[in-house]
């Protein structure tokens, strides 16, 4: 199965061109600044700052116009996690908008009648995998906190794209042709998506009305409307009767749900702070647990060309790894040791099993400080994701992950948007080796996530770098690997995010294909790993402060782009 993620993923985060968009103008760091992974998106964000919104207002108009033409990737129907730096008071509020399980939902959700897991692929489609959306509570929180042009004007430029229509692009090419032959099951997707029976293609324009008029009732009547109103009782109408697992949510489940300010989640690398969210995030914890183990080496002076800092990197990528599968989840119904895992004498300890000799070969979870008995286990989390970030001129900083999990989410429709399937992100076997699993399905619980918006401060508390990626698990590594290669490598903030990537699977370590670390092969195998070459879908958006003041960036990768005020 973990194949099948890593080719999915590939597929949909695929290396692309832009089609027939405006090209970014180069961002003016002396100005606000928005970095989005389609255009159209960004210009949204554009707008609203120019309009003298804040990095709050653009990031949340963001959210809504990638709702609209990145519908593959996030949205409305998904949920995410918001992280704000605030220029004005100093404060740093990171805001949970994760999606949760129903209240029926149960440890045994994904056994089948044997009792053993289902696969991902037999969960999916269909109302099963749907957990209550977020992103709207999130948007209304931070409006409340951070806004300040009219909650209206934000929806704007969403809805405009919705009712004029937007072309579509590789990426979105790329996930219809993955996923649509599922589309006969889900005929409200095929008819925005699959006019006329095949997928719309490279440049197609597709107007959603649909969309455009939940937008409309969002932008009149608030938040509410989407959890308690019309939007909300067409959300379980489609859950409850899809053609595919038809499952248990109900009104009361939206009508609950709210988001939640959660305490962030900080570390130390080479003299930077770093800050991001905690549980159910396992972002912030496994990327700073990863730099804490390799903050000995001098990897500076390897350079990015060396395979023993690759070798290094790989090897604290997955000692951290085998701590997130064993310790992280949601900390509303588990005890999270996050202290424990990023002690600094449990750090060294992790460290001290790093050589630049020889590969570990056998990466087993430790017991940090605080932890108590658990058991490790596999979650699935595959591309389905998008990272932006605005920045207003007055400094404040907006950096956001939202996701509906894979490609077109559960494939179901509602109201014009895409339901997630984000419930697929729990651990399916509740249970190993007689003890229970962190991750595992419960009602009300919200999946473990690697999304990691963070933003890294310098030694005199000035923020100096926000990243955040797509791409499943990835996201974490690709978080890593562009602040090594910004604050040890000296690479600017753009190329830091094309920089190649290593990453793993059951066989080994994994080297981007196509990149600078695909000739490392050899020498990493004489030190002991066992290497396959491929392609990784990576996306990731970041914004950098230069002299001149706050310039954003784009992954080359992307059809993404950067766009001053």
């Amino acid at each position: 199965m973990i194949k099948a993620l890593l080719a999915l993923t590939a597929l949909v985060l695929a290396p692309t061109a832009a089609c027939g968009m405006p090209a970014a103008s180069p961002p003016s760091a002396a100005r606000g600044v928005v970095s989005a992974a389609d255009p159209r998106a960004a210009a949204a964000g554009q707008e609203i700052l120019r309009a003298g919104g804040t990095a709050a207002d653009a990031e949340m108009a963001m959210m809504l116009a990638l709702t609209v033409v990145e519908p593959q990737s996030s949205g409305i129907g998904g949920g995410g996690f918001f992280v704000y730096q605030d220029a004005r008071t100093g404060k740093l509020t990171t805001i949970d908008g994760r999606e949760k399980a129903p209240a029926a939902a149960t440890p045994k959700r994904f056994l089948g009648a044997d009792g053993k897991p289902l696969s991902f692929f037999q969960v999916l489609p269909g109302g099963l995998s749907v957990g209550v959306p977020g992103n709207i509570r999130l948007m209304a929180m931070v409006h409340a906190k951070f806004g300040k042009l009219a909650w209206k004007a934000l929806f704007q430029p969403a809805i405009r794209l919705a009712e004029n229509g937007y072309q579509v692009t590789p990426p979105m090419a790329g996930a219809m042709g993955f996923v649509s032959q599922t589309w006969r099951d889900f005929p409200a997707t095929a008819a925005l998506y699959a006019p006329g029976g095949a997928p719309a293609k490279v440049g197609d324009t597709i107007k959603n009305p649909a969309l455009a008029a939940t937008l409309r009732t969002l932008a009149e009547q608030g938040a509410d409307a989407f959890y308690t109103g019309d939007i909300a009782r067409e959300i379980v109408r489609t859950v409850t009767t899809s053609a595919k697992n038809p499952a248990d949510l109900t009104m009361a489940d939206l009508a609950a749900y709210q988001a939640k300010e959660r305490r962030p989640v900080c570390g130390k690398y080479r003299g930077y702070k770093l800050c991001g969210m905690g549980p159910p995030s396992s972002g912030a914890t496994t990327v700073f647990q990863i730099l804490a183990m390799l903050e000995r080496f001098d990897l500076k002076a390897m350079g990015k060309d060396s395979p023993v800092a690759w070798h290094l990197i790989s090897e604290a990528m997955l000692l951290a790894y085998a701590d997130r599968e064993k310790w992280l989840g949601d900390s509303d119904f588990v005890k999270v040791p996050v202290a424990g895992l990023l002690d600094p004498a449990y750090v060294r300890a992790r460290s001290a099993l790093l050589s630049t000799e020889k590969s570990l070969g056998n990466y087993e979870a430790g017991t940090p400080p605080g932890a108590e008995p658990r058991t490790a286990a596999l979650s699935s989390e595959v591309a389905g994701t998008t990272h932006f970030v605005a920045i207003d001129k007055s400094g404040s900083i907006a950096t956001m992950t939202s996701t509906v999990e894979g490609p077109f989410g559960s494939q179901l429709v509602s109201g014009g948007f895409v339901l997630n399937n984000e419930l697929t992100d729990f651990t399916f076997a509740p249970e190993k080796n007689g003890a229970p699993v962190a991750n595992r399905v419960d009602g009300a619980k919200r999946p473990l996530s690697s999304m990691s918006p963070t933003i890294v401060y310098d030694a005199a508390g000035r923020p100096v770098f926000t990243v955040g990626a797509a791409g499943g698990k990835t996201i974490i590594m690709q978080v890593a690997k562009a602040i090594i290669a910004h604050f040890d490598w000296g690479l600017p903030a753009r190329e830091a995010l094309g920089q190649g990537l290593v990453y793993f699977n059951s066989g080994g370590i994994i080297l981007e294909q196509g990149t600078a670390l695909e000739p490392m092969k050899p020498a990493l195998e004489a030190l002991g790993h066992k290497v396959t070459i491929a392609k990784l879908g990576l996306k990731a958006n970041a914004a950098e402060r230069t002299a001149a003041g706050w310039v954003g960036a784009a992954d080359p990768r992307s059809v993404g782009v950067a766009l001053s005020e």
